[in-house]
């Protein structure tokens, strides 16, 4: 499940609180993953402090490291073995890190020397592959990025770094971010933990099977059109989309750079708060980076759990009539009935809005972020960027190298920018777009005058089968009517989203059995 616009007066810095040390976890709990973060949310959020945090696997392992019951490298091999035992099943990764055990080994080193541990110490870090990283490929999960190795980190998996975590290697994702099944990866197709058969969802659909199967703790991907959220929901994990500009793009391989952003997958609310702290903040690299002050999320979870038993009082919640309509299926709009009704106990205020220029959000974000893909990918031409194919003219090297190069769907969403740019067009499709884009701004603006918050589902239905939607495109882009919007708006994401998630969750319930249990 997703929520979609929150009222900026909502957002603002956390005061600053002292998390308490999580409850003893032990090595069996640790690794129990997104069936557990389920199961934990499975009943209303009691009033106690230790609610909101007591199912952080980061919290977890650095309580087990600075108690000395568990080493790092014990709790890495662990992971590393599970990633090992269930990649020929998942395949969510294109790359795993050769040198996640020596981090670890640094980590107990820091422990036995009474150092202090950083925030991540120990915790293994998922990042996708459109997200550079100087000591591993990055390919963009491009057959024309193959074995490309980048000369930096972005600054997102920099401050990882700096925070203690292990990058535990690269996750699968659709060619470019261009996709919402990970189908379209110029490698693998990467299956969905919870049913073998079922895709993950896209592009980010490695990340969230990652977290899903307990592959690592936590994972980094892109959303720019519903990326990390769609595939959260697919996988039964918690998937945040922050603010644009809240995290820095240095580093993050260009889709449509108007609407692309870096964000988090945890099994917890908690996980992708800690993780959100992290790696959001200015950053001089990225021009568009905010210089606002950022809020303490995991401090704010906190507060917001030792509130009493009607945390969210008076809050005014949207539910949109569109997103509950035709073309759902009943399981979603019944889920999302569910966890509204839930809103209504902890005390929101719930109204049902119509946003008329809702469905306009879908044809005006292709038209957008194809027009923009065509010109960013005009790099990739086996001279500046791209393994090259051919000899002889320059022109037939560019063409031969992006033939060869370019999967089918990025192919033709260039194809789709470049007619919507191009001068006999341009007023009919990309301007008109731009147009439709400052109604939907309107549109929403006025139903957050009456509103706090407004809610949808991540997608008008749960994860379908591998290959069910290959051969038809339409239905593929269909599929993500729920998510462009926000990106459409260019205002705040919510930076409670988890917690909206999570009160979904509850509502929703645990799948009955992640096909990777063991």
């Amino acid at each position: 499940m997703s929520f979609l616009i929150p009222n900026p007066r909502l957002i603002r810095p956390a005061r600053r609180l002292a998390l308490p040390s999580p409850r003893s976890t032990s090595p069996r709990q640790l690794l129990h993953g997104a069936a557990t973060a389920s199961a934990t949310l499975s009943s209303p959020p009691s009033n106690t402090v230790a609610s909101g945090v007591q199912s952080s696997e980061i919290l977890s392992i650095r309580d087990s490291l600075l108690s000395r019951r568990r080493t790092a490298s014990e709790i890495a091999s662990e992971y590393l073995d599970r990633l090992h035992k269930v990649e020929p099943q998942i395949r969510s990764f294109l790359y795993v890190s050769e040198s996640a055990m020596k981090e670890a080994e640094e980590v107990d080193r820091m422990v036995a020397a009474g150092r202090e541990l950083p925030p991540l110490a120990g915790v293994l870090v998922g990042v996708k592959d459109n997200i550079c990283t100087v000591d591993m490929p990055s390919t963009g999960g491009s057959k024309i990025l193959k074995g490309y190795r980048p000369a930096f980190d972005a600054t997102a998996v920099r401050r990882l770094r700096e925070a203690g975590a292990i990058v535990v290697g690269k996750t699968n994702l659709d060619e470019f971010g261009m996709g919402s099944s990970t189908e379209g990866s110029g490698f693998q197709v990467t299956a969905n933990p919870w049913d073998l058969s079922r895709v993950p969802g896209g592009s980010s659909g490695g990340s969230a099977a990652a977290v899903s199967a307990r592959q690592c703790v936590v994972s980094l991907g892109s959303d720019t059109g519903g990326s990390v959220r769609q595939p959260a929901s697919f996988c039964g994990v918690v998937g945040m989309k922050p603010t644009y500009s809240r995290v820095s793009r240095f580093g993050l391989m260009a889709y449509a750079s108007s609407l692309d952003v870096i964000g988090c997958f945890g099994s917890s609310i908690a996980d992708v708060a800690i993780l959100l702290n992290v790696i959001s903040g200015h950053d001089r690299l990225d021009s568009t980076s905010s210089k606002r002050d950022v809020p303490d999320f995991a401090n704010e979870l906190v507060s917001l759990n030792n509130l009493d038993s009607r945390p969210l009082k008076g809050l005014r919640v949207g539910l949109i009539r569109e997103t509950i309509g035709e073309g759902v299926d009943a399981g979603v709009v019944s889920a999302v009935q569910a966890a509204a009704s839930h809103l209504e106990h902890l005390g929101c205020v719930l109204n049902e809005i119509s946003l008329p220029s809702f469905s306009l959000g879908l044809p005006a974000y292709y038209i957008l972020a194809s027009s923009e893909a065509s010109s960013n990918l005009s790099r990739y031409d086996g001279i500046r960027y791209g393994n090259q194919v051919g000899n002889g003219e320059l022109s037939s090297i560019y063409g031969h190298s992006r033939a060869n190069g370019f999967g089918d769907e990025v192919k033709m969403r260039i194809l789709m920018g470049t007619y919507a740019l191009s001068a006999g067009y341009y007023d009919a499709y990309y301007k008109r777009a731009q147009q439709v884009r400052t109604l939907i701004q309107k549109c929403f603006r006025d139903a957050m005058n009456d509103n706090d918050i407004l809610i949808s589902p991540a997608a008008p239905s749960a994860a379908y089968k591998i290959g069910e939607k290959t051969n038809n495109p339409l239905a593929m882009y269909a599929g993500d009517i729920m998510t462009p919007h926000e990106g459409l708006m260019k205002t705040k994401t919510s930076e409670y989203g988890g917690l909206i998630d999570a009160l979904f969750k509850i509502a929703q319930g645990a799948p009955q059995r992640n096909s990777c249990s063991e």
